[in-house]
């Protein structure tokens, strides 16, 4: 157990250490491109159809995901 304290866990520190590093470090040879910011642009969902048997909701999703009428609120 002291060779694995003492040797073995400071050497995968180490390790994770360095791999990390290389991975942060791997922007620096991307081209341009790469090294942008995603895009913040949603996808175009209203040109895929929903088809009409998804659309239909148990009573308990609906009340979870619209709230439930009790309340006299309007979804």
């Amino acid at each position: 157990m002291s060779f694995f304290r003492s040797y073995v866990a400071p050497l995968f520190i180490v390790l994770i250490f360095a791999i990390a590093m290389i991975a942060v470090s791997a922007r620096i040879v991307l081209p341009s491109d790469m090294m942008a910011p995603a895009p913040t642009v949603d996808p175009d969902v209203t040109a895929m159809p929903v088809s009409q048997a998804t659309t239909q909701l148990s009573p308990e999703l609906s009340a979870l995901l619209h709230g439930s009428d009790e309340f006299g609120l309007d979804a």
